[in-house]
C-alpha cells in the first residue's frame, strides 16, 4: 500500500527540499478503549473557540477550509496508521469527522465548545504498538503530511 504523502499531488513549484519541510502536528490521544485496541484524539486544529487561528510547531497556519478537504483526500485515499512516521500497518481509520462552524450548528454544538478541527479515532491492529500506547510511549496522534507553503502578507489599516 502507499504512503498517503505519496498520492498526494506535489507542488511542482516548492517541492520540499528535506524532511525539515514536511510539515507533522502532534495531539494528544484523549480517549482509548484497552481491549478493543481503539484511540482517539485529534489529529489537527485550526482555530481554538474562541476563532483564533492556531499557528503550528512550524509556524504554519492551516485554514479550515485547507484542513478539511486535507481530511477527506486522508480518508478517500489512505485510511491507514503508521507508527512514527516510519512505517505503515500499525493501525485503521475507523472514524473521523471535521468539526466545522456550519457542521457544529447543525448538530446542535453551541458556539464556542469544541474548535474548529479534525478529530479521528484509529483500531490499533499492531499489538506491540497498542502496548505503547498503553504504557504512554505513545500517547500522541501525528498527522504527516506535504504542503506549499505560501506567505501570508500582514494587512495593515
Amino acid at each position: 500500500m502507499k504512503r498517503f504523502s505519496e498520492l498526494i499531488q506535489k507542488s511542482a513549484k516548492n517541492p520540499p527540499k528535506s524532511s525539515e519541510d514536511i510539515l507533522k502536528g502532534q495531539y494528544k490521544i484523549i480517549k482509548s478503549d484497552d481491549e478493543k485496541m481503539l484511540a482517539f484524539g485529534w489529529a489537527s486544529v485550526s482555530m481554538r473557540v474562541d476563532g483564533e487561528l492556531i499557528e503550528d510547531w512550524q509556524n504554519d497556519i492551516v485554514e479550515p477550509e485547507e484542513l478539511e478537504k486535507a481530511a477527506y483526500d486522508y480518508v478517500l485515499l489512505y485510511r491507514e496508521g503508521g507508527e512514527m512516521h516510519e512505517r505503515g500497518g500499525a493501525a485503521i481509520l475507523i472514524e473521523s469527522v471535521v468539526f466545522t462552524e456550519e457542521k457544529m450548528q447543525v448538530m446542535g454544538i453551541p458556539t464556542g465548545t469544541l474548535p474548529i478541527g479534525w478529530w479521528i479515532g484509529f483500531k490499533v491492529t499492531d499489538k506491540e504498538v497498542w502496548e505503547k500506547v498503553k504504557d504512554g510511549t505513545y500517547n500522541m496522534l501525528s498527522i504527516e503530511g506535504e504542503a506549499e507553503r505560501v506567505e501570508i502578507e500582514d494587512i495593515v489599516s
